[in-house]
Formats: structure tokens, sequence, C-alpha cells
């Protein structure tokens, strides 16, 4: 069987079907990669210094040569690895794509020896660096985006759960992130990944929407650009930023009691830590008091303190956002919204998820008028 060389927008569906073998060096994978490839290094980081050094410094068939060095030793055990990702398959289709940086002698090396053995081989035109050029053009394609907006504890993350199971289209920032934003985000979760792996995720996620959904609008939740170590790529926070807002107004009572349960179990060094990040704006007097009752186990005075602190600051984000509709934002009042969750709470059938209530009603600001939309909710313990 000939390798057969694809180009990257054929490598994007074709991904799909078969595994990715990536053969750059481990920190190269390390650092980015595109998600679920399997690494099978042609040369470790400090064998691929050298032999750029020689292709540098004395020539091509030089380097050739000493990389034949590195790359005998390992055939075998590249068989075998590839054999092993096999046997994990549903299909025994024995088929790979394999890649490099930019589609050169360590993709093709790789690919010929498996073609040999008896892998039906694809490569990818470009390589990695093909791939990447893709992802960073999807953030700029026009999208239809509505952004669940709420202040902290309002349970969006949950609401676009629940779309999702209507059939909605939906990306979790946060989950694509690995953070939950805020400066307490991170607690309790694995290390994030580079802002590049950030980047290739949340493409193949808005590639995988267009594939399944016509024209559909995609819900995502109001993010800073910033979530955690990694930043939403600025074109397609642009279009974020000019998207109409569904605001989900849940009394503070009900978000200080979601956040008490949902960061009360994290580790109290670990919130202390979090707290004293933000002591230059949140202040001397509310950090010390937080921490006091932090360390007195009264989460609930600690996180309330916290959670005004928050609802100042996404309120302030609010009012800089940009508009669609119109150069005038409205916001319907606090006390409209109570009056409105209390009716909905008293005459309004209530979906249950998992172990909490929540249902969508109507929108409260007409959008041919505002780029803000109110978007209501009942949320609260099972």
């Amino acid at each position: 069987m000939a390798v057969t060389k694809i180009t990257v927008e054929e490598f994007i569906t074709v991904s799909k079907l078969y595994p990715v073998i990536d053969v750059r060096s481990e920190s190269e994978f390390k650092h980015a990669h595109v998600p679920e490839a399997y690494n099978l290094s042609l040369f470790n980081d400090e064998e691929r210094k050298i032999v750029g050094t020689i292709y540098k410094q004395q020539s091509r068939e030089q380097a050739i040569k000493k990389g034949l060095d590195y790359f005998g030793p390992k055939m075998k055990e590249m068989i075998l690895f590839a054999e092993r990702i096999n046997r994990t398959l549903e299909n025994d289709n024995k088929t790979f794509i394999v890649h490099c940086w930019r589609g050169g002698m360590r993709s093709a090396a790789v690919a010929w020896l498996l073609d040999m053995y008896g892998f039906k081989v694809y490569t990818v035109v470009g390589g990695y660096k093909a791939f990447r050029n893709w992802v960073l053009v999807q953030f700029a394609k026009p999208r239809e985006i509505n952004i669940v907006g709420g202040y902290t504890g309002s349970g969006k993350t949950i609401l676009l759960q629940e779309l999702e199971k209507r059939g909605e289209a939906i990306i979790d920032l946060e989950g694509i992130a690995g953070h939950r934003g805020s400066a307490f985000g991170r607690i309790g979760l694995p290390e994030q990944t580079s802002v590049e792996m950030f980047e290739n995720k949340l493409a193949l996620a808005l590639e995988n929407i267009e594939t399944k959904y016509t024209n559909k609008t995609i819900w995502i939740e109001d993010e800073s650009q910033r979530i955690g170590a990694v930043s939403i790529p600025h074109a397609f926070w642009e279009k974020m930023r000019k998207s109409l807002v569904y605001f989900i107004d849940i009394p503070f009572e009900k978000r200080l009691a979601y956040i008490v349960e949902t960061y009360g179990v994290l580790d109290r060094k670990e919130l202390a830590a979090a707290t004293i990040r933000i002591q230059k704006k949140l202040g001397g007097l509310e950090t010390k008091t937080a921490i006091d009752y932090l360390d007195n186990d009264d989460l609930e005075s600690c996180f309330s303190i916290l959670l005004k602190y928050y609802d100042k600051l996404y309120l302030k984000s609010l009012k800089l956002r940009g508009n669609t509709k119109n150069e005038e934002s409205e916001i319907v009042s606090k006390e409209e919204l109570v009056q409105k969750d209390n009716l909905i709470e008293q005459n309004q059938p209530k979906a249950y998820l998992d172990n909490y209530k929540i249902e969508i009603y109507s929108d409260l600001v007409d959008p041919k008028i505002n780029s803000q939309k109110i978007l209501t909710a009942f949320y609260g313990r099972n």
C-alpha cells in the first residue's frame, strides 16, 4: 500500500475515523497537539537538537545519516506501539494518520515504516503547522452566538447542560479550559493545558458543532477573556462580546448555598491562598475577615463576602459589554426578577436535573430593542 497524502481539511474528517500519530518530540507534543493524538517520537528532544544542528551546520545528507542512527534501533518498538493502538480499536482496520511539524522527513520516515509493515497510512500535507493555521481560521468564521450570563453561582454550566439535552448547540469553555473561572477556579482540578492546546480543543469543538448542526446558534457561558492560565482567542472573544446576553438572575441566597456546597469541600489552605490572590481588589479588611471566617469553618459568611465582590465585578463587565441591536442596553431590575422568580417557583413546572431544579422561561427584554435579554430560571435543591 502506498502512503496517501491528505490536506488539513481532509485530515479533520479522516481523524474522526482513524488514530492520529504525532511523531514530534515529547516536549513539542506536551506543549500542544491534536486532541486525542498519540505521541510516537521519531527523535527525542536531545536527538532532535543534534540532528537539527547537523542539518544547519553541515548538510541535509549528514543529518539524515545521523537520524538513521537513532531511527534504526526504534523501528521494532514503533511497530509494536502501532499494534498496541490498533488492538484497542473496535475496528481492526490497521489505518493510521501520521504527522510531524511541517509534514517533512520525520512523518515520512515513520509513515514509510508503518506502510512497509502493512498498515494503511495517511500523512498530512503541512503537518501540525497546517493544522494550527486551520485552528486559527475557525475563530474568525461568522457564527451566531447566544451568551448565558449571570452572577457567580447562578448555575450557568448546569443550564448549558440542560440546553444540550434539549438539542441545542453548546460550547463549555470552562470544561475545555479545565478551569471554573475566578481565582478559585483551578482548585481541585488538574493542571491546565497551554493556551495553544486550549485553542486546538476549542476549534475542534466548533467544527464538531458545524458538522452536527445546520445553522444553529451556539450557547456559551459568559466568561472573561482569560480563564485561568488560558485565553479565549481574540477574534472569537470579540464575537462573544457582541453577542446577545441571556442574563439569569438567581437570588443571592440560592447562589450562596450553591457556592458553599460546590467550593466548601475544597482544601482550606488553597481557598485561603486564592482569597489572598485577590486581596488587592477585595481590600485588606475584607480579605482578613473572609479568611477569619474560613479558619472558623464559617463558610457561608466567608463566601458571602467573596460572592458580593464577584457580583460587583460581573455587573461592571455587563456595563462595558458591546451591543449588537442598539447602543442602549437594559437590565431588568433585581426586584422585578425576584418577583418573577417567586411567581415561577409557585406556578411553573420545574425540570429536574440531578440534584437541582432548573427551567428556562420567557425573555423579559425585546431583542429587537436591546442587545441584552433576561433569561430567568428557578434554581434550588431537589
